[in-house]
Formats: structure tokens, sequence, C-alpha cells
């Protein structure tokens, strides 16, 4: 592929059987097999302090958080599985694209959200599926300047949506995640 999707996929979710983690898992599969070249990571491994303006100075050199920037700056684009916590997005995502939305203390790092491309799910024990979340999450990652795409899927009733495999259980909910998977690859390539 001449203009290959580099593609970043992370839920929002600290537990250990997130089903957020689950579907942003079978989202990046079916980018992969649409051609992308895709990256799953969990954000329990780059644990950031809660954003502080008065120690931001101080911490511009945490491990984690030049690893997420060396790997937020290198992709194309973002898959993004939003839990809905209280109606929103959860702290720990909000707090990562906050991090990530800093420039460096030297002018080492640039907040490199512009231009990226970004598919947005959700799955929740709620009915709705997290859309509340989603909508939150869309207009944070539009105000950072990523072009988030139309299309968006949430799983509702999250506890009985996934198989033992962390397979989606409704065949239709499983292509809707291929067709929002394909789109945001094909907006990438575009």
């Amino acid at each position: 592929m001449t203009n290959s999707a580099k593609i970043l996929a992370f839920s929002g979710s600290l537990r250990k059987q997130s089903w957020n983690h689950s579907l942003v898992s079978l989202a990046a599969k079916a980018a992969e097999d649409a051609g992308a070249e895709v990256e799953v990571i969990r954000l329990q491994d780059f644990q950031l302090p809660i954003f502080n303006e008065d120690t931001e100075a101080e911490l511009q050199a945490h491990p984690a958080l030049s690893a997420l920037r060396e790997k937020l700056s290198s992709c194309k684009g973002l898959l993004i599985a939003s839990p809905e916590y209280n109606g929103s997005l959860s702290a720990v995502l909000k707090n990562t694209l906050d991090w990530l939305s800093r420039p460096g203390a030297e002018g080492e790092y640039e907040p490199a959200f512009t231009n990226k491309v970004v598919a947005i799910i959700s799955a929740s024990p709620a009915d709705s599926g997290g859309i509340r979340g989603v909508k939150h999450s869309r207009e944070v990652l539009g105000n950072l300047g990523c072009s988030v795409i139309p299309e968006q899927v949430t799983v509702g009733a999250a506890y009985q949506a996934f198989n033992e495999d962390g397979q989606l259980v409704d065949a239709n909910q499983a292509n809707e995640v291929r067709s929002l998977a394909q789109s945001l690859v094909e907006s990438i390539t575009l």
C-alpha cells in the first residue's frame, strides 16, 4: 500500500477484562484485514500522573509520556474505545489526551493530533452502549484537531455482547465494527 495506514489503537479502560479492550482489539483486527498496520496498546502500561501544570515541566521526561508521544507521532490514525463513565469519557482517556496535547519543554515534541483520523467505539453495560461518552470523546478529539470519522459503534449490554473468546455474539454488531474499521483505513489512505 503506497499510503499505508498506521493506526494506534487503545481503550480508555484500565480493567483487565475490559469490554472496551475486547472491542478495540476486534476493530484493530478488522483494520489490519483492510490493509492497515495497527498497534494495540493498553493504557495501564503507560500510566501517567494526573495532569497538573505545576508539575508539567518536571514530568516532561516521564518514560510513559515519552513512549506515548512517540507512538502518537508515528501513526496516521487512532482507534479508540471510549467507555462511558457518568455520561462522559473515562478519566484515564482524558488524562492521556491532555498530556499528549502539551508541547515538550524544550520544543522536542509538538502535539501530533492535527490531521489524525480517528474512529471511536464504545462498549457499556448500559443499553445505550456508551453513546454519551462517545459524543464527548468526539468533541475533545475534534478540539485537538483530529478528523473523527462519522461512523461509530456502540455496544450495549456488554456483559452479554461478547463470548468468552472476546468476540461479539451479534453478527450485525461484528459487521458494524468491520465496516467502521474499513472506513477508518479508507479515510487515512485517501
